[in-house]
């Protein structure tokens, strides 16, 4: 690769190179970038239409989700540390959770607290 460096007050600044070593590299770094958008799209986590159906039919947020972490209520309470008694009310709308409970549902789920909110009313 033929490179020209140009410097600036005593200090490497530019860099000059024939255009079809610039035109090589661009091609290589939007493969690279192809590369990395294919990896992410891999990580980012997908649910299946049930999942989705349940949810948009008004069913308890917090029950889809446990269920489809694979969770019993007793398993779900004890990783939150509250009380099985009181998830089984928040799933069906007998207590609201607080702000810190709501936090720790979703960490146990691994979902944003927003994914919890039940707007059945």
């Amino acid at each position: 690769m033929k490179v020209q460096t140009i410097d600036v007050d005593g200090a490497p600044a530019l860099v000059v190179l024939p255009i079809d070593e610039w035109q090589a590299m661009q091609a290589r770094l939007e493969e690279l970038e192809d590369i990395i958008d294919g990896r992410s799209a891999q990580e980012e986590e997908t649910f299946p239409a049930g999942f989705v159906d349940r949810l948009l039919a008004g069913e308890s947020p917090l029950r889809v989700w446990r269920e489809h972490r694979g969770m019993t209520l007793q398993v779900l309470a004890e990783r939150c540390e509250t009380s099985r008694q009181m998830l089984s009310m928040v799933e069906n709308q007998r207590a609201r959770p607080s702000a810190d409970l709501l936090a720790r549902l979703a960490r146990a789920l691994n979902c944003a607290t927003n994914d919890l909110h039940d707007t059945r009313t």
